[in-house]
């Protein structure tokens, strides 16, 4: 008989250093008070945050994990497909949904089938002003709302009108070097009534080069009176919790730097607090991987997910790209969990365990 995710946390979750119990968010403290609780959040990622991959930021200690990017358009078509992205596992405590469009009514009407559906399920609603990817922004989508800060107040008022959770937005600083308008732009989100607004520090010209300018992350956090969460190049707990620490920043949205580390979100806790986190061994990090591939099959997740999971577990061990290049031929979760054994087998024999 297949485990269920539960039985998976409580058996694997040990050995791989994780929560065997995901934390739901304190829903009966203001939007604030949740990120004083718990600052560390796993940011929303295309074509990665599956139910598995939050459930694992979740066992590593993230206060909240966010959907993928969800069409309001889809929704609006009746996209079964869609739904998928929505519908959090039955294992996960609750879940932050990210919506992107460009139409304001068809985002009201997203709210209320996603806030009836989820129920107590829904932490928080996003809205995505901030994607920069093109075929997304020609369709006034996500980063393009930049250049339209009339409509993206109304899709705010609109979601806000339509949903009892807290609705928050993420913006990048400006469409283009010459252009930054993250403090004005943020401050018109805050009217229409955002409890929080995410700011990643790059243009939408720059897509994910160069670097975050945490100074202009900065101004927007001292232009506003509501939490301001830092994203962009976040990718250790160390960045993370010296974000919430020496900033204006209430909190820290971390993407890539979850590649093969669920962990990130304890260690920075535990660095906020000035604890020692704790060590991530090789094993450990094995460990991790098996169980994330379980949770993976447990979920009903594509298994092509685990070749990526793969690159990013077994980076830094030895003989990492020749490992790597195995998991490309895996083809079934059994190929995985004896991959996992073979790694293990050779790191035990050169004494690295």
């Amino acid at each position: 008989m297949a485990l269920s995710v539960t039985e998976l946390l409580k058996i694997y979750g040990p050995s791989a250093g994780l929560s065997t119990n995901l934390v739901p968010a304190p829903l009966d403290k203001s939007f604030a008070q949740r990120l004083v609780h718990n600052p560390f959040l796993m940011a929303p990622m295309a074509g990665v945050s599956d139910a598995a991959y939050r459930i694992m930021a979740r066992a590593g200690g993230a206060a909240w994990a966010v959907s993928e990017m969800v069409s309001v358009a889809g929704l609006h078509y009746g996209g079964e497909k869609t739904w998928e992205l929505v519908i959090p596992h039955d294992a996960e405590p609750d879940i932050v949904v990210q919506l992107f469009g460009s139409k304001p009514e068809q985002f009201a009407e997203a709210t209320v089938a996603v806030s009836e559906r989820l129920g107590t399920k829904l932490s928080a609603i996003d809205v995505n002003m901030a994607c920069p990817v093109p075929k997304v922004t020609r369709k006034g989508e996500g980063s393009a709302l930049l250049d339209e800060p009339e409509r993206a107040v109304q899709i705010i008022q609109y979601v806000v009108q339509n949903t009892t959770v807290p609705v928050t937005a993420k913006i990048r600083i400006g469409r283009t070097p010459d252009k930054i308008v993250g403090p004005e732009f943020a401050c018109r989100l805050e009217d229409a009534g955002v409890a929080a607004i995410a700011v990643h520090g790059r243009t939408a010209s720059q897509m994910y080069r160069g670097e975050s300018n945490l100074e202009q992350v900065c101004q927007v956090a001292q232009a506003l009176s509501i939490p301001v969460i830092g994203s962009g190049d976040i990718l250790t707990a160390q960045t993370a919790a010296q974000l919430v620490r020496s900033t204006p920043c209430a909190a820290a949205y971390v993407a890539r730097g979850t590649y093969g580390n669920p962990w990130l979100f304890g260690d920075a806790a535990a660095l906020l607090h000035d604890k020692k986190p704790a060590e991530h061994s090789i094993v450990q990090r094995l460990n991790a991987f098996d169980l994330h591939v379980r949770l993976l099959v447990a979920t009903h997740a594509h298994l092509a997910r685990a070749r990526s999971l793969a690159g990013w577990y077994l980076r830094g061990i030895p003989q990492a790209a020749a490992w790597r290049q195995r998991a490309v031929g895996c083809t079934v979760p059994e190929d995985y969990y004896e991959l996992v054994a073979e790694v293990k087998d050779k790191i035990a024999a050169h004494g690295l365990m």
